[in-house]
């Protein structure tokens, strides 16, 4: 299979003339990273993979072990659909390797990997499918509030909603490379948008949000448009949010469906969910991953707060979509807390690694959250055992230092990198004097 895989790739960029290929990888925060070798260097990439300096990298190599091989994934091959048309360009994602072959520990693509095969193992395939939402604003200047492009609302069609062409734009982009669509449309605050991406196993997905992103914003910026992706741009009203709903089967039948279950969620489903949420708070600095992010996680802008779940309550960490009549294969949870700016291969290792836990130690799912939470004091979620999710950064790398099974799930190298530059971002942060002060103290003090 891999064989012919090769081939196919070989025999594309030469049917189609493509002049450069485009390794792409990221580092450890999720940022997209490439270089372009020549069609005459591809078959030598695909057997014994391209060396670089990873101490250039974010999070890889120390200097005095800089050298890594960036070994490209075959099945990941797509030409580009934008650029020119006469000297066209492909991209191939990469596994990142040490010069012994050996995976690479900072590559955050092994770490995924990592727990999907301890998934199989077990007998599991995992799925996810993301709804990914985003903003576009006219080009930012420095210093400058964002400018929506749009005052429309959930659902909203207007007649002169340039946004509507650039999501269109955007999808067929998408398609273009293999990636499909289930929904598209105007999410709730001005200017911001969701698209949501058909379910995939879990690495494909993750390559295919790292295009997705991209794409997003090659589209926007065609346009004369800024995308972002930042979790919350502007304040009053909702930040953008990445749901993600997630499924486990065993060959082709869903391990999260039981028909004798009065909601059809299996054992292993609820053990499942019993996991994400008793290690919800120690993921969190994974899926939530910059300072910005915990300024979406509050009451009132529908992003979740507290640890519970629920089938139709949107006020908790885990909501359990009702499926269609008579399709098993559609049961699955949904995650509502991470954000887009995290980097989806960690934050898939880490929701894998701990649903997974919940299952292999059969943790016990606590009763459906009914009341909405927003509404209840912190005596009375106390009463019901509900927590709450991390309400900084800072507080988050504090709970995940603890964690043994992110720990576990990253690989020293990565979890300590990570805690170390999230903890240099905190302390940048805590000493920046911002408007809001200025505003607030200078005359008033």
């Amino acid at each position: 299979m891999l064989d012919s895989q090769r081939d196919y790739v070989l025999r594309t960029v030469e049917e189609r003339c493509v002049r450069l290929i485009r390794l792409w990888f990221t580092d450890v925060l999720g940022t997209l990273k490439s270089f372009a070798i020549s069609p005459a260097e591809l078959e030598n990439a695909l057997e014994d993979g391209m060396t670089f300096d990873g101490s250039s990298i974010d999070g890889f190599s120390r200097v005095q072990e800089s050298d890594v091989l960036a070994i490209p994934d075959p099945n990941t091959f797509e030409v580009l659909p934008w650029g020119d048309p006469k000297s066209p360009e492909a991209r191939v994602f990469c596994d990142i390797h040490g010069l012994d072959g050996t995976p690479f520990q900072g590559d955050p693509r092994q770490v995924l990997r990592r727990q999907l095969q301890a998934a199989h193992e077990a007998g599991f395939t995992f799925y996810v499918a993301p709804d990914i939402e985003f903003f576009y604003f006219a080009p930012p200047e420095r210093g400058t509030t964002p400018v929506p492009l749009d005052e429309a609302g959930f659902f909203d069609l207007t007649t002169t909603d340039v946004a509507g062409s650039l999501r269109k734009q955007t999808i067929r982009t998408l398609e273009t490379m293999s990636i499909p669509v289930e929904y598209s449309f105007h999410e709730d605050a001005p200017s911001q948008h969701e698209i949501d991406l058909r379910h995939d196993n879990a690495l494909t997905m993750a390559d295919n949000i790292m295009t997705f992103r991209l794409v997003v914003k090659e589209v926007a910026a065609a346009n004369g448009v800024h995308a972002t992706f930042m979790p919350k741009p502007l304040e009053g009203v909702q930040g953008s949010g990445m749901h993600v709903h997630m499924s486990l089967f065993r060959g082709d039948e869903n391990a999260f469906y039981d028909a004798d279950d009065p909601h059809n969620l299996s054992p292993v489903a609820k053990s499942f969910m019993a996991g994400l949420l008793r290690h919800a708070a120690e993921i969190t600095a994974i899926t939530n991953q910059t300072i910005n992010s915990y300024k979406r996680l509050v009451p009132g802008f529908e992003a979740p707060v507290h640890i519970s779940w629920a089938r139709n309550n949107r006020s908790g960490l885990i909501r359990v979509p009702i499926p269609k009549r008579g399709n098993p294969s559609a049961t699955r949870i949904e995650y509502r807390s991470p954000d887009p700016a995290c980097n989806p291969y960690l934050a898939f290792a880490v929701l894998l690694a701990a649903g997974m836990k919940g299952i292999a130690e059969g943790y016990v799912l606590e009763p459906e959250a009914e009341s909405n939470l927003f509404e209840l004091t912190d005596a009375q979620l106390g009463a019901l055992g509900i927590g709450q999710l991390p309400q900084s950064l800072s507080d988050s790398l504090k709970v995940m230092e603890r964690s043994e099974l992110v720990r576990e799930a990253l690989g020293e190298h990565i979890f300590e990198w990570f805690l170390r530059n999230k903890r240099n971002e905190w302390r940048g942060y805590k000493t920046h004097v911002s408007a809001y002060e200025i505003d607030r103290y200078l005359r008033a003090l």
